[in-house]
C-alpha cells in the first residue's frame, strides 16, 4: 500500500507556519483520521466547491477552514484560513450567502487559491 500523504503548497505551509505553535499541532492533530475517511469515502464529509471543473474540499476545524483537494498521493491543502478571514472577505465582496456557496461563486476565492500554488503572488 502506497503511503497518503498530505502536501501543503507554499502558502498554506507559511499560513499554518505563522500560527502558534499549539495552534499547528491541534491543526495538524486534526488530520490523523483524514488519510482513512480520504481514502474510504467520496468526501461527503466535507464542505464542497466547484468551478470550472476545478473541485475543492472544505475541512472545518474549529475557527480554522482547510481547503484541500484529492491528489495522486494523498491530498493537496491550498489554503489554511481562519473564518474571521472569510468573513472579511464576505464583508469586503458584499456576499450574503452561506459559506460554501459564496466561496464556489466568487472569482476572488479561486483567483486565492490558485496564488496558493506560487507563493510570489500570494
Amino acid at each position: 500500500m502506497n503511503t497518503f500523504q498530505i502536501i501543503f503548497t507554499p502558502t498554506a505551509a507559511a499560513e499554518l507556519g505563522r500560527m502558534p505553535k499549539e495552534l499547528q499541532l491541534q491543526i495538524l492533530g486534526e488530520f490523523r483520521g483524514l488519510p482513512q475517511h480520504v481514502i474510504g469515502s467520496e468526501l461527503e464529509d466535507f464542505g464542497k466547491l466547484e468551478s470550472d471543473g476545478h473541485t475543492l474540499h472544505r475541512f472545518r476545524l474549529g475557527d480554522y477552514r482547510v481547503y484541500f483537494e484529492r491528489h495522486p498521493l494523498g491530498v493537496l491543502v491550498h489554503r489554511v484560513m481562519s473564518r474571521h478571514t472569510l468573513k472579511d472577505f464576505f464583508f469586503r465582496s458584499g456576499i450574503k450567502m452561506g459559506e460554501d456557496e459564496a466561496l464556489q461563486e466568487n472569482p476572488k476565492f479561486w483567483e486565492l487559491i490558485e496564488a496558493a500554488k506560487n507563493p510570489g503572488k500570494a
